[in-house]
């Protein structure tokens, strides 16, 4: 009515009031009545925006690569990007006049994809695809420092670059190497681990080895010791042995002397005798043979009288026509017992 109005922005909306050419009122969330023929207003959005992007370029290899991501930012100085934009709002106070609103994402892709596309010319394809994280860091850290992005009264908050993908055909071009790379990796892990086996086999049978050596070591060990002993017995063996001999000679030859000193004593003795009957004999040499043979009958039995008569009956027996002997005296003979 009379062509006054009234506006009301958000808190992330700075508005800027223009009368006769001159800022009247500025601010963010104001809220005001204002008359619409002599005021313009300019409504300028400072709250974050997430842009995506997605562009294709040339690596320094001239591969194609398509690089995707996001661009965040915000409108630290309105006044500035109002000098470079138009963000004037329709005199019935609703939406933006013109469509430079809309173009200033486009703008901020554009800054990215100069940015990028010097990026990426400076790698190859390998290391392109490789260069996500790399490649935003780069770009964000220039879109900070670069003029047009300052001039616009712009601030870069976050730039992340999510995927850069060769073309199909490279793509498969480069699974395919990288298939056969991981299959020639698979095949040398498959070679080492059989060259690992084959070494600890081999280890193992040298072990073995060692284990017999060893034992067979310790056997000859054992029979060296065996035969020591043995050794050691044969020669306490033939020291005894030897000390048996010894003692055996000695004793054979205590028996010598013992067997002489019997011998001498023997000899002794029988000259003794020899001696006795030699001064018998020379003292009975003098004296008649029927008083020597009476001596002799003197303490003889019955029947050893007897048979001396026998006896000189059988030398008379020429001198004797017959000769009677009774059956008593026989008889008496027989049953006589012998003296002892």
């Amino acid at each position: 009515m009379f062509g006054i109005r009234f506006i009301k922005v958000q808190p992330t909306t700075y508005l800027m009031q223009y009368q006769h050419g001159k800022v009247v009122r500025e601010g963010s969330g104001l809220s005001f009545f204002y008359f619409a023929p002599h005021t313009s207003l300019i409504a300028i959005p400072m709250e974050s925006t997430d842009v995506p992007f997605m562009f294709e370029e040339t690596t320094a290899d001239h591969q194609k690569v398509t690089a995707q991501g996001v661009v965040t930012y915000r409108v630290s100085e309105p006044a500035r990007l109002a000098q470079c934009m138009n963000f004037m709002l329709h005199p019935s106070g609703g939406s933006h006049a013109s469509d430079d609103p809309d173009k200033l994402p486009q703008r901020v892709v554009h800054f990215v994809h100069v940015l990028a596309q010097a990026e990426l010319q400076k790698l190859p394809l390998r290391q392109a695809i490789l260069a996500a994280e790399g490649l935003a860091l780069a770009i964000q850290r220039k879109l900070e420092g670069s003029k047009e992005v300052q001039s616009l009264g712009l601030e870069i908050l976050a730039l992340s670059v999510l995927a850069i993908k060769p073309t199909p055909d490279t793509a498969r071009a480069l699974e395919a190497q990288t298939r056969e790379q991981i299959l020639k990796e698979a095949d040398e892990a498959i070679y080492a681990r059989r060259g690992s086996a084959i070494e600890q086999e081999r280890a193992i049978k040298e072990n073995e080895l060692n284990t017999e050596i060893a034992v067979e070591n310790k056997k000859r060990e054992i029979r060296e010791a065996q035969m020591e002993a043995e050794r050691a017995i044969q020669e306490k063996r033939h020291r005894i042995e030897a000390l048996e001999l010894a003692a055996r000679i000695k004793l054979e030859e205590t028996r010598k002397d013992l067997v002489a000193l019997a011998a001498k004593n023997a000899k002794a003795e029988a000259d003794s005798r020899a001696y006795g009957i030699s001064v018998s004999m020379n003292a009975f040499s003098g004296v008649d043979a029927d008083v020597l043979q009476a001596l002799a009958s003197v303490g003889m039995s019955p029947e050893q009288l007897i048979a001396l008569a026998f006896q000189e009956l059988a030398e008379k027996a020429s001198k004797i026509g017959q000769l009677n002997i009774s059956p008593d005296l026989l008889q008496g003979l027989l049953h006589s017992e012998p003296r002892k």
